[in-house]
């Protein structure tokens, strides 16, 4: 069982110190692994808290983009962060990306493929399963909310009518933008994104909620099916 020993970093200069140097200079001057060591706050009987971010830093070559996404059972895995360590580094990055999303959906209106994609872009591009989102508009078609269908397999997401419009209804919207993220990086559409697609359209229209697009998010590369005429 992994266990957290309360050694910091007090023999470093003051100036040095993260929390000091945050201080005085302000977070944007720090490193990436000065502020993980203000989040960790500890290192190990063996590292100080800086060390411990720098290993959890280069625990995988995809760095800061590892930890965007990683589980908690892999930060688990890193030696010196137990569980109330990875939970700590999984709520600031949850914080971050709420953060994000706050700031875009402040009468944030979809006009285009580009402006949908932009949205869901950062959300969605790293992601190591498939994410069946919608995005819910208002008659203005300014956003609304943001939902979590379903996450499915490496290759494949589960999506059911049902789950779609309960949630646009709940939610008041005027109409939907279907998102899903391909983990391969290529955003091409399947032969079953592209049936999923039509169903749900016809769904829509039954009950009165139009489908306006559907957006596939592939590594910072997009691909609208109502753009391509596939829907």
């Amino acid at each position: 069982m992994k266990q957290d020993y309360c050694i910091t970093i007090k023999k470093m200069p003051e100036c040095e110190r993260p929390r000091e140097k945050m201080v005085s200079v302000g977070p944007e001057r720090l490193s990436n692994a000065e502020l993980m060591a203000i989040i960790l706050s500890t290192g190990t009987k063996d590292m100080t808290a800086i060390d411990l971010a720098q290993q959890v830093l280069y625990h995988s070559k995809e760095g800061l983009t590892f930890l965007a996404n990683a589980s908690l059972e892999e930060l688990n895995e890193i030696k010196g962060i137990g569980l109330a360590k990875a939970c700590q580094l999984m709520a600031s990055v949850e914080l971050g990306k709420r953060i994000s999303l706050t700031t875009k959906a402040n009468k944030y209106k979809i006009t285009s493929p580009e402006d949908a994609s932009n949205l869901m872009m950062d959300r969605m591009r790293l992601l190591k399963k498939e994410h069946f989102e919608i995005i819910l508009l208002n008659t203005k078609n300014e956003l609304i909310g943001i939902e979590n269908i379903s996450i499915g397999s490496l290759s494949a997401s589960i999506v059911h009518p049902r789950e779609v419009f309960v949630t646009s209804i709940k939610r008041s919207a005027s109409s939907i933008i279907l998102v899903h993220n391909h983990p391969s990086g290529d955003p091409s559409p399947s032969k079953e994104d592209v049936e999923i697609t039509k169903r749900l359209v016809e769904a829509g229209k039954i009950i009165g909620i139009r489908v306006l697009d559907h957006i596939i998010i592939g590594d910072n590369v997009h691909y609208s099916l109502n753009e391509m005429q596939m829907m």
